[in-house]
């Protein structure tokens, strides 16, 4: 996992695995999943992350927990 904080952007990226990139969901707004080919995220967009997370935490040195309430759903799937 690596994670990535654009201080001039104000956005936080955190990529969860190394896989092709397919297509993006927002499911919230400022929060953007990345998915590959088979439906799987690869990695988390937070916009204006410094209205999400103190700016003192976007350091790599602090462990950061938050909560998407949000169903996925494979694309594609008959749900």
């Amino acid at each position: 996992m690596r994670i990535r904080y654009d201080e001039e952007a104000d956005a936080l990226y955190i990529k969860l695995r190394e896989a092709e990139y397919y297509e993006s969901d927002e499911i919230q707004e400022g929060f953007i999943l990345d998915y590959d080919a088979d439906g799987n995220i690869i990695a988390i967009e937070i916009l204006e992350a410094s209205t999400h997370v103190p700016l003192a935490d976007l350091s790599t040195k602090h462990t950061m927990n938050f909560e998407i309430n949000h169903q996925l759903i494979k694309t594609g799937s008959n749900v």
